[in-house]
C-alpha cells in the first residue's frame, strides 16, 4: 500500500534548526532502508506557485496558489509498506522528526 505524507507549514513559521535537520534526515534514511521510501522532497512556498487552466480550450495562468491559506505544504513523502499501522507510525515518526503537523493519505491506484 502506498500513501503520501505531506508536511504542514505555515509562512510564519521559522526554518527548520539544524537539529530539525538532522532528525528529517536520520528518518529518511530509516525509511529509505526499510525499503520504505519511493520519494521525497521538500516544497517551495506558494508565492512560487503559477496556476494553469488549459480545460475547454483557454490558456490562462494565474501567478500564486491555486487556494490562500496560512497553512500549505512545505514536503512530502511517498512511503510503500504493508498496513495502515505502519504508515500511521510512519506519519507520527515524521512529524516529530520535521516538528510540523503531517496529513497521511493513501494513493489510489
Amino acid at each position: 500500500m502506498r500513501y503520501l505524507i505531506s508536511v504542514i507549514d505555515t509562512q510564519t513559521r521559522s526554518p527548520h534548526t539544524p537539529e530539525e535537520i538532522q532528525a528529517i534526515d536520520n528518518f529518511n534514511d530509516k525509511i529509505e532502508d526499510a525499503g520504505q521510501r519511493l520519494f521525497a522532497c521538500g516544497i517551495d512556498s506558494p508565492d512560487k506557485a503559477i496556476v494553469f487552466d488549459s480545460r475547454n480550450g483557454s490558456a490562462s495562468t494565474i501567478p500564486g496558489p491555486h487556494h490562500s491559506s496560512v497553512e500549505y505544504f512545505s514536503g512530502f513523502w511517498i512511503i510503500k509498506v504493508d498496513s495502515l499501522e505502519t504508515a500511521q507510525q510512519l506519519a507520527a515518526e515524521g512529524s516529530k522528526a520535521c516538528n510540523r503537523k503531517v496529513e497521511l493519505r493513501p494513493l489510489l491506484g
